[in-house]
């Protein structure tokens, strides 16, 4: 990190909260039930039926978001393990909006264990790509040719944070042009 970078959580909405622990409770169930038939059902399907929420619950997790951090040059979505990186170069705007995954279809993704993750759509934006745990806190990124969605703890002052880095990365690109 930088100088300039600063670090914002990833809270969880109470719907968040409640939609993972009901899946953790179904997805544990469905494994004691496959358990518990594990000698009436060929080995193979047994294997695989046992293995599906385990894959499930892995995946969830690895996808989950952790927190953002906000740099010179990027965005940086915190995940289990790994990150993403959605560039400053070609933001176009960044802008607050409590409602807007209202109403929103799943295209493919997660719905809620341990985060909303994936590709989104409805009618105020179209298709979106989401990294959020806290809809409420929405911040939505545009892109000339995409738009994505986080939730920092702080939409405020991360929306203030990055339209002030925006200025700066354009004021620099700006003057690079001048002096070449």
């Amino acid at each position: 990190m930088t100088a300039l970078s600063i670090e914002f959580r990833a809270p969880w909405s109470k719907t968040l909260r409640v939609a993972s622990a009901f899946s953790v409770v179904i997805l544990a169930l469905v494994f004691i039930a496959v358990l518990s038939t594990a000698s009436e059902a060929p080995r193979l399907g047994w294997l695989g039926l046992l293995a599906l929420p385990l894959l499930v619950l892995a995946g969830s997790l690895l996808c989950m978001v952790r927190g953002y951090v906000l740099s010179e040059h990027a965005i940086i979505v915190k995940r289990l393990g790994w990150t993403t990186h959605l560039p400053l170069a070609g933001l176009q705007s960044v802008s607050g909006d409590a409602e807007i995954m209202r109403r929103s279809l799943r295209i493919f993704g997660n719905g809620g264990l341990f985060s909303f993750t994936g590709e989104f759509w409805n009618r105020r934006l179209g298709r979106y790509r989401a990294l959020a745990t806290d809809p409420s806190r929405a911040v939505v990124l545009r892109y000339p040719k995409r738009t994505v969605v986080i939730t920092p703890h702080d939409p405020q002052h991360f929306i203030v944070r990055a339209r002030t880095l925006m200025k700066h990365a354009r004021f620099a690109h700006a003057t690079r042009g001048i002096s070449a």
